[in-house]
């Protein structure tokens, strides 16, 4: 059984982030080009344990999903400039964004 202690050590947050495309983007090589930008970011931003992004099939053009240490290290990414810098080299590619982030 966990205590309230082991509980607390096991909380993660999951960032789960969907994307859709401006018109007249090449969706598979944007993908490349964010994951070759944000996927790295794992090992250097504080907080940030697991990143990966795809190509979706269905729906929006695609997912991000991210685990986080805590919501302060989800906080603290957002902000981050090493990630502020990554979504310059993506953020002209996005027409709309729907995120959700859940504590496991």
């Amino acid at each position: 059984m966990l205590t309230p202690v082991s509980v607390l050590e096991e909380i993660m947050v999951k960032h789960i982030v969907l994307y859709k495309f401006k018109e007249n983007v090449d969706k598979q090589a944007a993908v490349k080009i964010i994951a070759s930008v944000l996927e790295p970011l794992v090992g250097k931003i504080p907080g940030l344990q697991h990143l990966e992004i795809r190509l979706a099939f269905n729906g929006m053009d695609y997912a991000l999903y991210s685990e986080f240490e805590s919501k302060e290290a989800l906080y603290a990414y957002a902000e981050n400039p090493l990630h502020v810098e990554a979504k310059g080299h993506f953020s002209h590619f996005i027409d709309t964004r729907v995120a959700a982030d859940y504590e496991l």
